[in-house]
C-alpha cells in the first residue's frame, strides 16, 4: 500500500549510528520487496535479526493436484473443512496456479507456539468467523468478522484468536498485493472516486518490543516447503520502524459500492490487485435504477480468466441454493450467468444484502485433491431448465 507509516523510535537519518537510552546499538534492517525497487521499510532491532541457532527440519507442503486442466464449473462446501488445532495445518489449499493459492482454514487454537514467515507470497486473509489480534514484528492489529488482513511476504507473525470458532479464506500471492492503480493518483493517494480511502486502511498501531535471547521457533515457508528455524533472538525485537511495507487491515464493510442505472461489470467491485489476479468485494448495495434495469448479471464468457466466488453472507441474487462458506469456480472458456429464475427474480428489486469475496485469475486454476472432497459434482448442470 503506497502510504508512509512509522511506529516506535527511529533515528533522524537513515543508515547512521542509532542507540537506545542505555547506549546499546539498535540494528538496522531493510525489509523490502522487488529487489530494491518495491515497497520497503527500515527496522531497528534490539538484537541482531540474523542469529540462527539451528535448522530443525524441512518438509513439503505443496498441495496435491486433483484436476490439472479443469473445464468444469465447480462448487465447494467450504464449511465442510474440519477445524484443526494448529494454525498452519488448518489451512486446506483448494485452488492453485503459479500466481496464487486459495485456501480455507478453520484454526481452533491461536498461533502462539511458534512464529510464522511466508517468504513465498503475500497473504490476504479474510476473516469470515472469529476475532482476535494479529501480532507481527511491525506491531499488532485487532481484527474481527469482515476484515481483510493484508500481510506482505517475509512478515514474521503470530495470531491470537478469541474463540475456537474461526473460519478464514486465504489468498497467497506470488506477486505483491496492492490497491488498484486506477484508485490512486500519480503520487499514490487514493482518488475521490475510489470506493475506499486511506482512512479505511488500518496499519499496526501497537508495537511490542522484546530484547530477549533464547530459543525461538520460526516456521519459514519457501518454495512450498516449511523450514523450521531456531533463532537466538526474539523475532519481535523491533524498537522502531518507518516506511511503506507493512501489514494492514481493511474491512469489507468499509467498501463503498459503485452503482448505476444499469448493471455494471465486476471491476467496480475490485478491492486489491496483483500481477496475476484481482480480489473483489461484493457488498450490500442499491440495485440499478433504470426503469427497465435487470439487476442480475448478464451471461458472460470467461475467456481470459477463471472466476472464484466465496460466499460470506446474505442471499446471493444470481445463484440458487447458496450456503455460507461455499466456493464456486467458473473456469475460463465457457459462459456462465444467473441460475434459472434468478434473472427474473431480480427484476424490480431495489437492493441486495449479499456479501462475497471474488478472485479472478488470469491463468487457469488447478483443483486440489482436498477440494474434490468438498465438491458438488453436479454443479455444472445447475443451469439446466427443469
Amino acid at each position: 500500500m503506497p502510504r508512509y507509516h512509522t511506529l516506535g523510535n527511529i533515528p533522524p537519518k537513515r543508515h547512521t549510528v542509532f542507540k537506545d537510552a542505555l547506549g546499546n546499538f539498535l540494528y538496522e534492517e531493510l525489509f523490502g520487496t522487488v529487489g530494491f525497487d518495491g515497497m520497503s521499510t527500515l527496522l531497528y532491532h534490539t538484537q541482531r535479526p540474523t542469529q540462527v541457532k539451528k535448522i530443525v527440519q524441512s518438509y513439503d507442503v505443496a498441495p496435491k493436484i486433483g484436476v490439472q486442466k479443469n473445464m468444469r464449473s465447480i462448487s465447494l462446501k467450504g464449511f465442510d473443512v474440519p477445524p484443526a488445532d494448529d494454525y498452519l495445518k488448518s489451512r486446506v489449499a483448494v485452488l492453485v496456479n503459479n500466481d496464487c493459492q486459495i485456501s480455507l482454514a478453520a484454526p481452533k487454537r491461536s498461533l502462539t507456539d511458534y512464529f510464522y514467515k511466508n517468504t513465498d507470497a503475500d497473504e490476504v486473509i479474510f476473516i469470515h468467523q472469529g476475532s482476535g489480534k494479529f501480532r507481527s514484528m511491525l506491531g499488532n492489529i485487532d481484527f474481527e468478522y469482515g476484515d481483510y488482513l493484508v500481510i506482505p511476504r517475509g512478515m514474521i507473525y503470530q495470531i491470537d484468536f478469541k474463540t475456537e470458532n474461526n473460519r478464514l479464506f486465504v489468498v497467497e500471492s506470488r506477486s505483491p498485493v496492492y490497491t488498484p492503480k486506477r484508485y490512486r493518483n500519480w503520487f499514490g493517494q487514493h482518488l475521490e472516486h475510489s470506493p475506499y480511502c486511506e482512512r479505511d486502511m488500518h496499519p499496526p498501531s501497537e508495537l511490542e518490543t522484546y530484547n530477549e535471547k533464547g530459543d525461538f521457533l520460526i516456521k519459514v515457508k519457501k518454495q512450498d516447503t516449511i523450514h523450521e528455524y531456531i533463532y537466538a533472538a526474539h523475532p519481535f525485537s523491533v524498537a522502531g520502524w518507518d516506511g511503506y511495507n507493512f501489514p494492514y487491515k481493511f474491512s469489507i464493510h468499509d467498501f463503498e459500492p459503485i452503482t448505476g442505472r444499469v448493471h455494471l461489470p465486476p471491476p467496480i467491485h475490485q478491492t486489491f490487485e496483483a500481477a496475476g489476479f484481482v480480489i473483489c468485494s461484493f457488498v450490500p448495495r442499491l440495485y440499478d435504477y433504470h426503469p427497465k434495469a435487470v439487476p442480475a448479471p448478464y451471461n458472460h464468457s470467461n475467456i481470459d480468466s477463471d472466476e472464484v466466488l466465496y460466499y460470506v453472507d446474505g442471499d446471493f441474487m444470481s445463484r440458487n441454493h447458496i450456503e455460507k462458506g461455499q466456493i464456486t469456480l467458473h473456469p475460463a472458456g465457457i459462459p456462465h450467468g444467473p441460475h434459472p429464475g434468478a434473472m427474473e427474480r431480480s427484476i424490480g428489486k431495489k437492493e441486495t444484502l449479499e456479501l462475497a469475496v471474488m478472485v479472478d485469475t488470469f491463468k487457469p486454476l488447478m483443483v486440489t485433491e482436498e477440494a474434490m472432497k468438498l465438491a458438488d459434482n453436479d454443479y455444472f448442470q445447475s443451469w439446466l431448465e427443469s
